[in-house]
């Protein structure tokens, strides 16, 4: 996850089949995670797999800059909380959980914790906070399908939203790609979801403003997260192919 400016969240990750499971218990192998040596396990639409450790690109984009920026800052201002606040977080992380990896998942720490809601109110241009914010419970998602117009190469998106967010509403989506891919490598953030009209939010400066125009035939996915107080509910995903003139 990245944040102001450069918020990018990664793309669900499917549950390991159970068949596959058994074939690594007969085998003796285990399931993996991460960079081990010169190697790095990785799951896959197929099951698990294994690559050579690369190093990163580091193109040192304006937005990696900022995110850098803000995370060091955020990371810093821990140091500067009171131990009573310290203690409150410390506490409230004691029941929050990362998000599960191959079926395993643990406790935050407070500093983690502090980082994660400060990042999220950072991303959505909140106020940050020193104290722990009371934790939310979301109503459903209102936001639905994706729809992509083509009307003589003018192309909108716009989101079906069957009523108003009860909560603030951040719109990520991932750059145009082939109309046969299943499943989306990353999404970036796009901005908050502007307010519906007859039941569509039009997204579409949003897009644009980051991915530019999408071509015809090219596949976008969208994804929505509502959040409140620096806490994130589960994302909801949706996907549209850009028709051709």
């Amino acid at each position: 996850m990245t944040i102001a400016g450069g918020w990018r969240d990664g793309a669900e990750q499917p549950r390991q089949d159970a068949a596959l499971e058994r074939i690594m218990a007969k085998t003796g192998k285990t399931l993996k995670s991460g960079k081990s040596g010169t190697t790095v396990s990785i799951q896959t639409a197929f099951g698990q797999a294994e690559r050579q450790l690369a190093v990163p690109r580091n193109p040192r984009t304006p937005a990696q800059q900022r995110v850098r920026v803000t995370l060091g800052s955020i990371a810093s201002r821990w140091r500067g909380l009171t131990d009573p606040q310290r203690t409150a977080w410390t506490a409230l992380a004691s029941d929050t959980y990362s998000q599960p990896r191959l079926g395993q998942s643990g406790r935050l720490s407070g500093c983690q914790l502090f980082i994660k809601i400060n990042c999220t109110l950072s991303a959505a241009g909140m106020e940050q906070v020193v104290e722990p914010p009371e934790r939310p419970i979301f109503a459903a998602n209102p936001v639905g399908a994706l729809t992509i117009l083509n009307n003589a190469g003018l192309i909108a998106l716009k989101l079906a939203v069957a009523r108003a967010p009860a909560h603030y509403v951040m719109v990520l989506g991932t750059a145009p790609c082939s109309a046969g891919i299943s499943r989306p490598r990353r999404f970036t953030l796009l901005g908050a979801l502007p307010a519906s009209a007859a039941g569509m939010s039009d997204i579409t400066d949003l897009y644009v403003a980051k991915y530019g125009v999408p071509p015809g035939g090219t596949r976008v996915f969208i994804r929505t997260r509502q959040t409140a107080n620096g806490w994130e509910d589960l994302q909801k995903d949706t996907t549209a192919v850009v028709p051709v003139e």
